[in-house]
């Protein structure tokens, strides 16, 4: 049994799978007719989804262990994402991808609990590799799809194709996880109990650093664009640049972490990301601002991750509780935090918006040591 080997190759599955709708969201545009309000609503159900499975994942970790609930998710993903290029209206296309979202959220945590029993049976970090390949398959997951649409492969045909990828993976895969890693004193009431105080603090921090992400998604372009003079077909560079770095920083990022100890990697990415933001609106020039997305994603890169460590370590409820509020408070930052940009921006301007995430990320800065326990 090799549950490293496996535990890779699962996030590796999930960064292709969510990426691999990224390059088909015009042709599902297209192809039912959506205005732009229309699809923006459509595209929140993937959220939703997510975000509602998130909770329940937690008590089917416990209940189930976490091999048979990443194996049944990652069955569903397969199944869930030729379904997106089927689906014969918005409404129907709304519920494939409330589907395909909660397909992915149960992964998602399942996958984060599993790392955290894999690291205490190696003895050492390992959620910055892991966080890295699931940005290395996002990578991979829309590029590949976005070549096999460019060289005029069917979009079903696509679609399936890739399902059958990760179906490979998720069979080959399935018999090398971990069941469960259960301290001596966890008892069957843990997915029921209350999580403490400290849970939700790092399901705050959790929730800043996916809004710092958020806002690389989702305005990055934007400011490009309109305030520092990019056309739009090179609009995108901004979180291009932001991507590779919180790639290769990641992968590099447990032997940073053994080295230099969590609350370093809280206290000081949380600082460096922050000032990429500042550096970016302070100086709208095009490579300043390159560049200070470029800090963004080095800073912001192996936060998350020393966060689901440290939530998966927490006494009292399960390990697959307390990272699925973790993991559901962060998803919120995703959701609702660049809507709220948005909003900020049109009261003032995206450059003071996003200053703000500065500031929100050297709250996290000043709470760093609950990465301690």
């Amino acid at each position: 049994m090799n549950p490293v080997r496996a535990t890779r190759l699962i996030f590796l599955l999930s960064g292709i799978g969510m990426a691999s709708w990224a390059p088909m969201v015009p042709y599902a545009k297209a192809r039912l007719g959506l205005d732009d309000g229309t699809l923006g609503m459509v595209l929140l159900c993937m959220g939703c989804g997510a975000a509602a499975a998130m909770p329940l994942a937690g008590f089917l970790t416990h209940r189930f262990g976490n091999r048979d609930v990443i194996g049944v998710a990652g069955l569903l993903v397969c199944v869930a994402l030729p379904l997106l290029t089927v689906a014969p209206s918005a409404t129907w296309l709304g519920g494939a991808l409330l589907f395909f979202g909660a397909s992915l959220g149960l992964v998602d945590v399942a996958m984060n609990a599993h790392a955290v029993d894999v690291e205490k049976r190696q003895g050492r970090p390992m959620m910055s590799g892991f966080h890295g390949l699931f940005s290395v398959g996002g990578l991979v997951g829309s590029a590949g799809m976005a070549a096999l649409l460019k060289a005029g492969a069917p979009l079903t045909g696509s679609a399936i194709a890739v399902s059958f990828a990760l179906l490979v993976i998720v069979l080959t895969q399935w018999r090398h996880f971990i069941v469960r890693h259960e301290d001596a004193h966890t008892d069957a009431r843990a997915p029921f109990r209350m999580p403490g105080g400290a849970v939700f603090l790092l399901g705050f921090l959790c929730l800043v650093v996916f809004l710092a992400e958020g806002s690389m998604l989702d305005w990055s372009a934007v400011f490009l664009r309109f305030s520092c003079g990019f056309d739009a077909s090179s609009a995108g560079l901004g979180y291009a640049a932001f991507s590779v770095a919180m790639a290769v920083c990641r992968l590099l990022g447990d032997r940073i972490t053994s080295h230099v100890g969590p609350v370093a990697i809280v206290r000081g990415g949380s600082l460096v990301a922050a000032a990429g933001f500042l550096v970016a609106t302070s100086i709208p020039w095009g490579p300043t601002a390159l560049f200070g997305f470029v800090l963004v994603g080095i800073g912001a890169s192996n936060i998350v991750p020393v966060l689901f460590s440290a939530a998966g370590r927490m006494g009292g409820a399960s390990p697959g509780v307390g990272i699925a509020i973790v993991t559901a408070l962060g998803y919120a930052g995703m959701l609702a935090g660049p809507a709220g940009i948005g909003f900020v921006a049109h009261l003032s301007t995206l450059s003071i918006a996003l200053t703000g995430v500065a500031g929100l990320l050297v709250v996290v800065s000043l709470c760093a040591s609950i990465a301690r326990r």
